[in-house]
């Protein structure tokens, strides 16, 4: 009995200790969401922001305080240690928008700390002081302690959360908000208030580029891709001119180098610089590609990172999800609500003070002060009086006269009441009637007075907070394309095995880990495997190369035999799509077939075979050319065109064909300054061997490859096209030196490839204005504005001879701002015998 008694107390006791734990828990993880990780609607500040920014205030005489003290006195409303209120208020005064800071306050940049609580100083900033603060109109509760009072909300007037955004994790939930651009949540609540759509998207201080297509509003769900900017000082070098938000340059430095190490990228090194401006330089291996080693940067290491936003505010004492433009209506409604409720306050404010100054006024005018000069048995009988002499004026007040606005009076100092001194009670009363008239008006417009608040604010501290942060599309990095060779491949041709690790067997060639590998065994069968250590394919492999997913132009020639008919079939065929590490059977799927011949071109090459018989067949011609040019290119599965019935001995190569495939149809996005084969953006033509003539508005040109990794500056290009030696270009330039239009017609003479060569007058403010390599080009030039405007038409080609690509050229007019050019198509019904110049 004694054993069932302790079970049963112990029982008791776990069941006791396990309601206890669910309440105590739930507790917790609601103290936490509410008052410590998430921050509130009304005024986007979490507890501890709120309590440091109410502390600077109490301390606020517009000099600075030590943060050491400020944190002394935030403790006195904030239960926690003073690490997590110093952490807190640095972070504060990074953001600078409502802390002014003096000292090292550190760089989020850089990631480097702040000084010591006791070094540096803050003070709150003018901003703050406009938008966050109000005795009147905020709600009060009282401290931990219940010695003093701190507010519940601060009466922000401003959409804080969206301008510093905020980062939080609490207990089962966590929010993510991205700060957003100072001036553009002015003019997007300004757009709000009068009925207009808008859109919002986030800024960082640390500046780069973001994609935001699929920001999704903030939603939870939603994605940015942040990038860094990276510019190309040389062929040599690179520099990281921003970091993305989140960042530092440390550790974009610490990823960079991991990514070199693991072979991702290849680079010498790379060196922090930064100092008033970001910047790390790179230094490229010989022979590396930096356009490739760009892609690769954004690829493999942190200079490019995908951001999730999860919005989470309390409202209501409860979380809520929301999307940033539910975010900044709710702000600013409750910025018009405050607003509404300072005009009504300061509305009876001037109306007591009309009331007080008018009765001012009728105590003098009306010499009511007499009645403190009688004698009267006590003191109330006095105010009676007083209360009794001002009856017959009631009619000019808007409201009674109480006891407490006789006892006002009657503290005032009685001296001899001149004329000028009525005429400025009246001037007084007329200055505050025309202050209440201007309330009142705003009141009943209280939708165009929020609309001046915002439009002030924007006109007061917009200066120098533009964005920062360049809103772009990025291109998709197919990472196989822009990886580093890092290992070594290898294959045993006879066992059937390849993989990294076969270093006593044939060496293939270099790829990246990331590679996907093609192989083809002498038995009819194509497999692909993704680069590893070791993987078994299939014996007598005859072929293995990196494989490209959708490659329509690489074309594989073979001659096999279908074992089951003794048939020899040719077929050509692509390889465009695939499961990887499933076996495909090339042949009609018999056994015992196997290939007698098998090639991979390129570029579709055909090529001629001597196919030599058996010779014991009963074939009266023993040893015959097949010409691969004369089959169709097919899909991997397809039987192919019977070469012969009889058995053959073998198939030898006999000669090199042409490729059967017409030339690459290349395009320019111009969005992503990116060549392409996916018809995207402006086609430039068939290429075969051809090169690329592109032409720069700094007056340069480049003669290039059809490289599809090349990154080309979209803005800065003016023309794209396939390079003709024999065109003649032709091309208007600014010379500022001048102050004028040049304008020359040149051939290329230059044959380096991927070099830029600068054909315009080297200067300040020398720029192309228009290009063109038509044969005979019509220039037309509007000037003037409005009804003065003037058309004239040039043909250049009679006007200036071709000289070299050097020269400065001849003058085509002054230079003017109104100035504006373009080509025109010449007529295909000319006549030749029209002057030069004409004007429409």
């Amino acid at each position: 009995m004694a054993e069932k008694k302790d079970i049963s107390q112990i029982t008791n006791n776990e069941s006791g200790v396990q309601g206890q734990y669910k309440t105590w828990f739930l507790d917790y993880a609601s103290y936490v969401i509410l008052e410590r990780a998430v921050p509130a609607m009304e005024d986007g500040l979490k507890p501890v922001q709120r309590r440091i920014l109410h502390s600077m205030k109490e301390m606020d005489d517009g000099r600075y305080n030590k943060v050491a003290n400020i944190i002394g006195q935030s403790m006195q409303y904030h239960p926690h240690g003073d690490a997590s209120i110093g952490d807190a208020l640095v972070n504060l005064g990074q953001k600078d928008l409502l802390i002014d800071t003096q000292g090292n306050w550190g760089d989020v940049r850089t990631g480097d700390d702040a000084a010591a609580p006791r070094y540096i100083e803050a003070r709150l900033s003018k901003f703050a002081l406009d938008v966050a603060f109000n005795a009147k109109t905020t709600e009060w509760q009282l401290s931990y302690d219940g010695r003093k009072n701190e507010p519940v909300t601060l009466p922000m007037k401003f959409p804080l959360l969206l301008a510093q955004g905020a980062d939080g994790i609490a207990v089962g939930l966590s929010t993510k908000i991205l700060p957003h651009n100072f001036c553009e949540l002015c003019e997007a609540s300004i757009k709000y208030l009068r009925g207009k759509k808008f859109e919002l998207y986030p800024d960082f201080q640390t500046g780069g580029m973001i994609d935001v297509s699929n920001y999704n509003d903030g939603k939870r769900g939603g994605k940015v891709r942040v990038r860094a900017v990276i510019e190309e000082i040389d062929k040599k070098t690179l520099a990281i001119r921003s970091v993305p938000y989140g960042v530092t340059t440390s550790a974009l430095a610490e990823s960079i180098t991991k990514a070199n190490d693991a072979g991702k990228i290849k680079i010498k090194k790379v060196t922090d610089v930064t100092a008033s401006e970001v910047e790390l330089q790179i230094d490229l291996a010989p022979g590396i590609s930096s356009d490739i080693t760009i892609d690769a940067l954004y690829a493999f290491t942190d200079c490019e990172v995908s951001i999730s936003p999860n919005a989470c505010v309390i409202e209501g004492q409860k979380p809520r999800f929301v999307t940033v433009s539910e975010l900044l209506r709710s702000s600013v409604d409750h910025t018009k609500g405050l607003l509404q409720k300072e005009l009504e306050i300061k509305l009876q404010e001037l109306e007591d003070k009309w009331h007080y100054t008018s009765l001012e006024k009728i105590f003098f005018e009306e010499k009511i002060y007499k009645e403190l000069e009688k004698k009267y048995d006590t003191w109330d009988k006095v105010l009676e009086a007083i209360e009794k002499a001002f009856v017959p004026f009631v009619k000019q007040l808007k409201r009674g006269v109480t006891r407490e606005d006789v006892l006002k009076l009657t503290e005032k100092p009685v001296r001899r009441i001149y004329k000028l001194d009525i005429d400025e009670l009246n001037n007084q009363i007329r200055s505050i009637e025309a202050d209440i008239k201007q309330v009142q008006y705003d009141l009943d417009h209280l939708t165009d007075f929020a609309v001046a608040y915002f439009e002030n604010l924007l006109k007061k501290y917009g200066k120098g907070k533009e964005r920062k942060t360049e809103i772009k599309l990025f291109d998709t990095i197919k990472i196989q394309q822009v990886a580093i060779a890092n290992t070594k491949l290898y294959v045993n041709r006879e066992e059937g095995f390849i993989g990294t690790s076969l270093k006593k067997d044939e060496y293939l060639f270099d790829c990246s880990d990331l590679d996907d590998i093609v192989v083809f065994t002498k038995r009819g069968m194509m497999k692909v495997v993704k680069v590893g250590d070791k993987a078994f394919i299939g014996k007598d492999i005859i072929h293995a190369a990196i494989f490209k997913k959708n490659d329509e132009r690489t074309t594989y020639n073979m001659i096999y035999l279908d074992a089951a008919s003794g048939t020899s079939y040719g077929k050509r065929f692509n390889v465009t799509g695939i499961t990887r590490d499933k076996e495909y059977d090339l042949t009609k799927g018999a056994d015992k077939s196997k290939v007698y011949y098998f090639s991979a071109n390129a570029n579709g090459e055909a090529e001629v075979v001597k196919v030599v018989l058996s010779p014991n067949c009963t074939a009266r011609i023993k040893e015959f050319e097949f010409y691969f040019e004369e089959l169709e290119i097919k899909g991997r599965s397809s039987i192919g065109n019977i070469v012969t019935k009889y058995p053959i001995k073998n198939v030898k190569f006999k000669e090199a064909g042409r490729s059967t495939l017409a030339g690459r149809k290349i395009w320019f996005d111009d969005q992503f300054g990116r060549l392409n084969t996916e018809e995207k953006g402006t086609y430039l033509g068939m290429f075969e061997d051809e090169k690329l003539l592109v032409i720069y508005n700094d007056g340069t040109y480049e003669i290039t490859d059809l490289e599809l990794t090349q990154r080309f500056d979209a803005a800065s290009v003016l023309l794209i096209e396939k390079f003709n030696p024999e065109k003649i270009i032709t091309a208007v330039y600014k010379d500022a030196s001048k102050n004028q239009f040049t304008v020359k017609r040149f051939k290329i003479e230059t044959s380096t490839l991927k070099t830029k060569y600068a054909f315009i007058k080297e200067g300040d403010g020398n720029e192309l204005e228009c290009v063109t390599t038509d044969e005979d080009p019509i220039l037309a030039v509007q000037t003037g504005r409005g009804q003065q405007v003037r058309t004239a038409k040039f043909k250049l080609a009679k006007m200036v001879d071709v000289m070299g690509w050097k020269a400065i050229g001849a003058k085509l007019m002054d230079y003017s701002k109104s100035i504006e050019m373009q080509w025109e198509t010449r007529p295909k019904e000319e006549n030749n015998n029209q002057p030069e110049l004409f004007a429409e």
